[in-house]
């Protein structure tokens, strides 16, 4: 009987024991991949930054504003090669949880530095002919019906009054990084809006966007535009658009350390599980592992046996864990849409999520199996079969 046979066979004396066993695994297997899908959709703003962008904010905080004459000396600078602008709008949309990203953006230059923004071209011409226009992602107009030509009524926090929109495009992302829950709207008209009621704050934009002409650029293009506008009344600081959204993920870090430090518990309950399974396992056949032994087996054999059995009972669950999580993924996702769609759009099950779910497993399954080798390594075969009787 080969060694891989007699693993089967031993496992197959107390199926329900391994049964159970291989549950408890793919519970934690379940609960491990949508842990690990709710963190990468945090993260999702930041994997999906373009190199090639860098913000430009004011140095104190983002609710300040910078003003407008700024944009044309950014565009001067060497290794600039486009410049716009944007300011967060900050309205509602029926109540309090009508909540969704808008941007009041200079329409042309945005479009023309967010190429990951797929308008039709009709639509495109439309936008930009429109004052009182906007532009809104796929995922935003799913959920919530809209369709081009129709009118958005918000309620102003930010900037008080209601405020009625036009959809006049619907844009797609290039891929599924991007972000499809964008309402775009439109920078001068809010601006002349904003003149009659926050006069002291007309002529001013949240941040700008810079594109350079390379990456590779960043740092220097950053410091050249913080050193445009030192000593200045706004004083700027420029950075990556990746460590931008990366500032915003820092702000929920408490949640985030909660949500690894569960992941780490879980593969903890996983190792002591598997262990105490394989510990029972090998107490159970004491005097046989000893006959083993008299026969010849060496302690490798021995050692070879227990981590088998471990690797094949977290196989089983690992794959019974990948089995339930594909489908149960979807329903999280649609769930977590419905309750909290405008924050977590990007909830997406990677094949990467799996493999790291199953690697971890079948490690922890030879670390499992140390527990009971070393006891096993520990006795002597006399006193195994005087106790086995």
């Amino acid at each position: 009987m080969t060694l891989g046979a007699l693993i089967v066979r031993n496992l197959r004396r107390h199926p329900l024991r391994v049964v159970l066993t291989a549950l408890g695994i793919a519970t934690v297997i379940l609960a491990f991949n949508l842990i690990v899908t709710t963190v990468r959709a945090w993260y999702a703003g930041v994997e999906a930054s373009v190199p090639n962008r860098l913000i430009t904010r004011h140095a104190a905080s983002l609710s300040i504003h910078l003003p407008l004459a700024y944009r044309d000396r950014i565009a001067a600078l060497d290794g600039v090669t486009g410049v716009t602008y944007a300011n967060w709008f900050g309205g509602v949309y029926r109540d309090a949880k009508g909540f969704f990203p808008q941007f009041a953006v200079e329409p042309a230059s945005f479009l023309d530095l967010h190429t990951e923004l797929s308008v039709p071209a009709d639509e495109r011409q439309a936008f930009l002919s429109d004052r009182r226009g906007c532009l809104i992602g796929r995922r935003l107009a799913a959920l919530y019906g809209w369709k081009v030509g129709d009118v958005i009524a918000l309620k102003g926090t930010l900037y008080p009054g209601d405020w009625e929109f036009v959809v006049r495009g619907i844009y797609r992302g290039a891929d599924a990084a991007t972000d499809e829950t964008w309402m775009l709207l439109r920078w001068d008209y809010m601006n002349e809006r904003r003149q009659q009621i926050d006069p002291d704050r007309a002529g001013t934009v949240g941040w700008y966007v810079v594109r350079i002409a390379d990456p590779s650029l960043a740092g220097r293009v950053s410091r050249s535009v913080d050193a445009e506008f030192s000593n200045s009344t706004s004083e700027t600081r420029t950075e990556t658009e990746q460590a931008f959204q990366a500032g915003f993920v820092a702000m929920s870090g408490a949640i985030i350390s909660a949500l690894k430090l569960l992941a780490i518990i879980l593969n903890g309950v996983t190792l002591l599980v598997l262990a105490n399974t394989l510990v029972m396992a090998v107490r159970e056949r004491t005097k046989e592992l000893a006959v083993l032994r008299t026969l010849g087996f060496r302690p490798s054999h021995l050692a070879g046996l227990v981590t088998g059995e471990a690797l094949l009972i977290a196989g089983i669950g690992s794959a019974l864990g990948i089995a339930i999580t594909i489908p149960a993924s979807h329903f999280y996702g649609v769930l977590v849409a419905a309750k909290l769609g405008n924050f977590f759009q990007h909830l997406t099950l990677y094949p990467s999520t799996l493999l790291l779910s199953a690697s971890i497993t079948l490690c922890i399954a030879v670390c499992a199996a140390v527990f009971p080798i070393l006891a096993l390594m520990r006795d002597k075969i006399a006193e195994d079969l005087h106790n086995a009787g």
